[in-house]
């Protein structure tokens, strides 16, 4: 490596990482080499190791699935200016000492809204509308069960769809969800109630108004120490017997044991899902033998486009810290 160049490492990809990202690194290298950096991976799983190659870096670049970049890391790192995520979800960096060392952060917020978006209003419709259910009765002969079973539900126009957090994603949403007649109301304390208004949607002040008056809940919520298991048994009783709950966020943001009881209870009537607690789902998870759950495999922001684009972006934002400038999307900003 040319000793005057910028040094920067990123972990190379574990196996569960490569449905999403694929193999190499191609993308960032070229964007990387033509700045006068140089892209070292590292083949481990050891905080050790990584940490030994990382402490002399101008720039990590780390990616959703892979070594949590924690205290002990970031604390033994001699130079580094920017840890740039290529994810939406940054909560495998230790963000409080990213911020204690004066380092920047960034993530890659804006790359598949439009791709999560659309598959939040699937899995609404799809629950709504029984559809996996409905697809099972035709297959196996119950046809004539199909249309009781649709009866006993009202029409979509004119329920309520209620978004926990109200970030680029609902956003999106809230445009689509507008043509099929939904009242909508959103609980977001982080967002003004100006831009709520602006995109058609009630903003509510209290979470347990808006569980309470939802017929759909659909939670966006980035993870944190603040939102781990922000919905639990409390939440999931506060809500309609008719309702269906979505999520599309973070798996951990809701305490699933308390989920797996309010369906079996009956508290809530439905759930659609792409995240969860644990992923891959373990094949004893309660969820999966619920006829009244739809499941997608963390998925909803799989696109073609989504992995290219999210690698461009991620070595973009360390090129233009390392040139000295400030990056596009911080989520920590040096002071």
């Amino acid at each position: 490596m040319n000793e005057n160049a910028f040094k920067v490492v990123a972990q190379k990809l574990p196996a569960r990482c490569l449905p999403v990202f694929g193999e190499g690194f191609a993308i960032e290298e070229k964007i990387l080499n033509a700045a006068g950096a140089k892209l070292l991976v590292i083949d481990t799983d050891s905080e050790d190791r990584y940490l030994e190659a990382a402490k002399d870096a101008d720039a990590l670049l780390v990616y959703a699935g892979g070594l949590q970049v924690g205290r002990k890391t970031i604390q033994s790192l001699e130079r580094c200016k920017i840890i740039a995520v290529a994810a939406v979800g940054y909560d495998n960096v230790d963000i409080g000492a990213a911020r204690d060392r004066n380092l920047w952060v960034t993530n890659v917020p804006d790359v598949f809204i439009e791709e999560v978006a659309d598959h939040t209003l699937t899995l609404l419709l799809s629950a709504w509308r029984r559809l996996t259910v409905q697809d099972r009765m035709v297959r196996t002969g119950r046809w004539s069960e199909a249309r009781p079973m649709l009866n006993r539900i009202p029409r979509l126009m004119g329920q309520t769809l209620g978004f926990i957090s109200f970030g680029n994603v609902p956003k999106s949403v809230s445009r689509r969800a507008k043509a099929f007649g939904f009242h909508m109301m959103a609980y977001d304390p982080y967002i003004s109630e100006l831009t709520m208004f602006e995109h058609g949607v009630e903003p509510v002040t209290e979470l347990s108004e808006l569980l309470a008056r939802s017929d759909f809940v659909s939670a966006h919520l980035p993870l944190s120490v603040e939102t781990r298991h922000m919905l639990s048994d409390a939440q999931f009783r506060r809500m309609k017997p008719s309702a269906v709950f979505i999520n599309t966020g973070r798996g951990a943001t809701v305490d699933e044991r308390a989920l797996v009881k309010a369906l079996k209870e009956g508290w809530i009537a439905g759930a659609a899902l792409d995240v969860f607690e644990t992923e891959p789902v373990e094949a004893a998870n309660p969820l999966l033998a619920m006829e009244n759950v739809i499941l997608t495999a963390h998925a909803a922001s799989a696109s073609s486009r989504m992995p290219p684009e999210t690698r461009r972006r991620a070595a973009n934002e360390i090129v233009r810290v390392l040139k000295g400038g400030s990056p596009i999307f911080p989520v920590v900003r040096p002071r």
